[in-house]
């Protein structure tokens, strides 16, 4: 498969001689591994877990269902989701004085991936005093720079106290349809527990890491020994907690699938409690220096009001290359900003002609993963290992991580590596082996790291039905593309409120994200209640300039991810042709926000008793 160039094609041989790499040399390089990992069938090589494995798909953390008759009653607002974009528009409805809020969750509390990602060393990537949010609020300081996934969880806990989201919430529970009652001006909300829920408004905030994939591979059915997802981690079989010590390990030969974010993390932990660790790998991760530690106690002591929203404008402008007097954060993300563009494009250094800014930024990134590959020579013992844990693409061609023990754990003598890339991953599975290059390699347990489907949430796939006025799918309003106002809400769907990432604008703190547009929607649901709204929907001239503005500033992204190695920020080797952000970045977008309700543009979007929309 051949792709655009993302780099002009022309050769570097005049480059600074001082340069600790050959340009020409990288480029060739990543082509040649992007080639290797190609295939054919793009994201059509996953499947969902059904059949034997629709079991990962349940809830091994909560009770059994309880019993409870049906709901056929009334709310001011439902919302989709209890993890923390759910419970930010919980909190920030309930700021703006709406009363009666019911969370509907899938799981039996809230947390989102927190709650269903439990494996053995589950962190926060993100330091996590800028990334939990409502801190302030609920009186709380991380003990860690990067929180355990358990104190994470038990936040996520502690919001839904403070907000008083439990009163209403509807756990084990999922929403199977959404009907705009043109009659009487609300939506009537379907779960799989026969509940009929009316409601004024409604918030979307499933998520879009929120359904388990499986690779497709021939056999994958017959093997006979335990598997699991990292998703649905199976303490039963491995003994131990999130902090380790999986102890039932100890006589099992142990394979895991996968080498992405959540593999950084659990490796560590199974190749120290595994008899054997067979850990099958298609494209190497980039792993940085974490340097967790505690909290300083009296850097806690000293914070004054209003600190962490500082503190996260601070981390945002600096990611998106932004000025910024000093670096709070400082740590691997904002050391690499200027690398982030690539994913998250911004409208900073547009000053430059773009021949010039690109080449600026392949250099910066050539550095970046010169320096992450020799980091790995000076870790790894057996320079064969090494060379195969080396990432040979760009830095934002997949999600950086940072870890202190994953590239260590390479070094035990029952720990091996074995590269799937020439078989474009595992080529079959026996009913006692996984096979790669023709080698059978038996194990005991399989423990699938293959995350999760991106960027298709319940509503955007389909799997939630949506009928707005005059019962019109979502489906049928979006079929030749989606269509919002500043990515929240859609013409002919009126007070239906959607967080995520599509039309608007995203970062690599999301949750910060989230925040802005759970304040947002609460703030146009306020003056919606204080004007005596109707209902909230705009126009569809709003909505067609809108999305006229999205696709005409548009930042080419195609090229690069094109040239990257399969992954999921690349539509696994087959990109999409046009992005759906907004080109100017996060900061300019939160910042059209704010002047947009500060300027009155929220009655655009209310339709009051005395008219009717067209």
């Amino acid at each position: 498969m051949s792709a655009p160039r993302s780099t002009p094609a022309t050769s570097d041989s005049n480059a600074p001689q001082h340069l600790p790499f050959d340009p020409d040399a990288l480029r060739a390089r990543y082509r040649a591994e992007r080639d290797r990992r190609i295939r054919p069938e793009g994201s059509g090589q996953y499947q969902r877990p059904v059949g034997r494995f629709a079991y990962y798909d349940e809830d091994p953390y909560a009770e059994p269902l309880p019993a409870r008759e049906p709901l056929h009653d009334r709310v001011d607002a439902v919302v989709i989701g209890g993890g923390f974009g759910g419970l930010l528009a919980g909190a920030r409805l309930r700021q703006a004085g709406v009363d009666s809020i019911r969370v509907i969750e899938k799981g039996g509390d809230f947390g989102g991936t927190w709650y269903w990602n439990r494996y053995p060393g589950i962190h926060c990537d993100i330091e996590s005093h800028i990334y939990l949010p409502l801190l302030e609020e609920v009186g709380y300081v991380p003990k860690w720079k990067y929180a355990p996934g358990e104190e994470i969880r038990q936040h996520a806990k502690a919001i839904a106290r403070t907000f008083g989201l439990y009163r209403d919430a509807c756990f084990q529970t999922q929403v199977t349809e959404l009907r705009w009652d043109d009659s009487e001006f609300e939506w009537l909300v379907s779960t799989d527990r026969d509940d009929r829920i009316r409601a004024r408004y409604v918030v979307t905030a499933s998520g879009t890491l929120s359904q388990a994939k499986l690779p497709g591979i021939p056999g994958i059915e017959t093997f006979e020994g335990h598997t699991f997802h990292t998703s649905r981690w199976d303490y039963t079989y491995t003994g131990g907690s999130a902090d380790g010590n999986l102890h039932k390990l100890a006589d099992k030969r142990v394979a895991l699938i996968g080498t992405g974010a959540t593999a950084i993390q659990c490796v560590p932990h199974l190749g120290a409690d595994a008899q054997q660790l067979l850990v099958f790998q298609r494209t190497p991760s980039s792993v940085d220096v974490r340097g967790n530690r505690p909290t300083d106690p009296d850097w806690a002591a000293s914070l004054t009001p209003g600190w962490q929203q500082r503190r996260r404008d601070n981390f945002l402008s600096l990611v998106t290359g932004g000025p910024a007097d000093q670096d709070l954060v400082d740590d691997g993300w904002t050391s690499s900003a200027r690398l982030h563009q690539k994913l998250i494009p911004t409208g900073n250094h547009r000053d430059l002609p773009p021949e010039e800014r690109e080449r600026a930024e392949e250099f910066a990134d050539f550095r970046k993963m010169t320096e992450i590959r020799a980091r790995v020579d000076a870790v790894v013992d057996d320079p064969e290992v090494a060379e195969l844990l080396k990432p040979w693409y760009r830095y934002m061609c997949k999600r950086p991580t940072f870890s202190d023990s994953y590239l260590q754990t390479f070094n035990r003598p029952n720990v091996t590596l074995i590269d799937t890339a020439d078989s474009h991953g595992v080529e079959e599975i026996t009913r006692n082996a996984v096979v790669v290059g023709g080698t059978a390699y038996e194990v005991d347990c399989i423990i699938f790291s293959t995350g999760f489907e991106v960027g298709r949430s319940g509503i955007t796939s389909g799997r939630l039905p949506v009928h707005g006025r005059e019962g019109i799918t979502l489906t049928e309003a979006w079929q030749n593309g989606p269509r919002t106002l500043h990515g929240f809400y859609s013409h002919g769907f009126p007070n239906l409120f959607q967080l995520g990432p599509l039309q608007n604008a995203s970062a690599v703190n999301y949750v910060h994200v989230l925040d802005e547009q759970a304040v947002h929607v609460a703030e146009v649901v306020a003056e919606a209640r204080k004007r005596g709204a109707r209902y909230v929907e705009p126009t569809a001239e709003a909505e067609n300039a809108w999305v006229a503005r999205i696709h005409e500033n548009a930042v080419d992204v195609y090229t690069f991810h094109a040239e990257c190695t399969p992954g999921y920020y690349n539509n696994e080797g087959m990109p999409r042709q046009r992005g759906e952000s907004f080109a100017d970045g996060p900061v300019a977008f939160h910042s059209l926000l704010r002047e947009w309700r500060a300027n009155g543009g929220v009655r655009e979007v209310l339709v009051d008793a005395g008219k009717e929309r067209a």
